[in-house]
């Protein structure tokens, strides 16, 4: 039956856009904050062992991810689904779809656990890993690999509650998680006491643990029905029809997140082949520029939400404006932080390997290459969240291939093979990708601004009617 929505939604659907955004990002922003700071925790502590432990982590990362990706892009779908149904009121479609979404979720990482679990060490040989990091980098992998599903039940958990607004949960549970991690990360990793050190893997035994806890709150709290959502066990048996329309959605944002991720293991292919020193460098380069971009993807997640929910209530042109303030207060702020990455880069680096002078230097020079165009990758993500908040996801997918298939790798290739740059000619691409995708997705949105809104709805009914999607403003 339907409802009117919480009142998260209230000032979602009404009132000065940019308080609408930041009030939802602020908390979103924190959390992956937090998120990222398992990643920080792990990449600190793994760097007092040394180089080959860095690396080992570093070439781990972009494998790991690209698997959490494939799941990502069904999370995405949930999103995109629970926040259109709450924003034309109908609150049993919201239990519904965030059912089905977290069975889907379930089903899928466990069989990306199991394959990623035996696939981790000749993935790593194929990326070209050193035979002193392959080992430490297979049993950090494989480690990970087992805490994949309680890595997958938190996200969709954090992904539905921010479909209805509910931002705050989310931050409270991560906030608790990582202050646990803190505590068993270098116990897991130096050892202490009766508990052996674990190297490498214990980072990833620590985050396991921790995850694993988050996963179990999130699952009871969406069945228990004190969060804006209740899921009921009856919303958990498979609907194939609404499987499909979750996969139509989920499946362009899955291609898009992994080829992110698919993008960063190539690349680290071609650092590797600069030894174990650039694959350091570039790995804490990365790491520091995956903190940064946070605030972005924190406004991008806000603005899918926002623009979803605007959609779902026929408030289209309200949903246009919503993309544009948010791509401009992204450009600002990851300029502004760009410039003081490039600033302070040596620091920065030296803060996670401070015993290692070459990586220092190599991921000090990485950074002042990259950093002062973080503005345009943080319009390109904020824009690319705002069409697929209006179900638009295949938009964010072709951007995030042209820029790292089109662009960036193939620039890095011929910069470093082709000229006398060497790494540097990689560390290049990175902005040369950052503008050229920018400049696409702005163009894309210019595009869609130039449609009268009448004029655009008649042409997306055809399209709104097959998909079951709303159409976009």
């Amino acid at each position: 039956m339907p409802r009117p929505p919480s009142r998260p939604s209230e000032q979602i659907l009404e009132g000065p856009i940019a308080g609408a955004l930041l009030r939802l990002a602020g908390p979103v922003v924190l959390a992956n904050v937090l998120q990222t700071v398992y990643q920080l925790t792990d990449t600190f502590w793994v760097g007092r062992i040394g180089a080959e432990a860095v690396a080992a982590v570093s070439f781990s990362f972009p494998v790991l991810f690209l698997f959490i990706s494939v799941g990502g892009g069904v999370t995405i779908a949930g999103t995109i689904l629970v926040a259109q149904a709450e924003g034309a009121g109908d609150g049993r479609q919201v239990d519904y779809v965030a059912g089905q979404t977290y069975a889907i979720v379930t089903l899928l990482s466990l069989g990306l656990s199991a394959a990623g679990f035996f696939l981790a060490r000749p993935v790593l040989a194929g990326m070209g890993a050193d035979a002193d990091v392959l080992p430490l980098a297979t049993s950090y992998l494989q480690l990970s690999y087992l805490g994949l599903p309680f890595v997958y039940g938190y996200f969709v958990f954090q992904a539905l509650l921010r479909g209805v607004g509910d931002v705050r949960t989310p931050l409270v549970i991560v906030l608790a998680t990582v202050l646990l991690n803190f505590v068993l990360d270098p116990l897991f990793i130096l050892g202490w006491g009766p508990v052996p050190a674990l190297g490498v893997a214990g980072a990833a035994a620590a985050t396991i643990g921790t995850q694993g806890l988050a996963a179990v709150v999130g699952a009871a709290l969406l069945l228990s029905g004190r969060r804006p959502i209740r899921v009921r066990l009856a919303d958990l048996r498979p609907d194939l029809a609404l499987a499909r329309r979750i996969a139509r959605l989920g499946f362009p944002a899955s291609v898009e997140q992994g080829m992110r991720a698919l993008g960063l293991t190539v690349l680290v292919t071609l650092v590797a082949g600069f030894g174990s020193g650039a694959v350091a460098a570039y790995g804490v380069g990365t790491r520091i520029f995956s903190f940064i971009l946070i605030p972005a993807f924190g406004l991008a997640m806000a603005t899918s939400t926002v623009v979803g929910q605007n959609v779902g209530a026929g408030q289209r042109l309200r949903a246009r404006q919503t993309a544009t303030v948010g791509a401009w207060i992204s450009f600002g702020v990851l300029t502004a932080a760009g410039l003081l990455a490039a600033l302070f880069a040596r620091p920065l680096v030296a803060a996670f390997v401070p015993t290692e002078p070459q990586v220092i230097e190599d991921g000090a020079r990485f950074l002042r290459i990259m950093a002062p165009t973080w503005g345009f990758i943080g319009a390109q993500t904020v824009i690319g969240g705002a069409f697929s908040g209006a179900g638009r996801t295949y938009v964010s997918m072709v951007l995030a291939i042209t820029s790292l298939w089109v662009l960036r790798f193939p620039v890095a290739w011929l910069l470093s093979a082709r000229t006398d740059l060497g790494v540097d000619g990689i560390w290049w691409a990175f902005p040369i990708s950052y503008v050229g995708g920018a400049v696409l997705a702005i163009a894309w949105f210019v595009y869609v601004l130039r449609q009268p809104i009448e004029d655009e709805g008649v042409q997306e009914a055809a399209v709104a009617e097959a998909t079951q999607e709303r159409p976009f403003g």
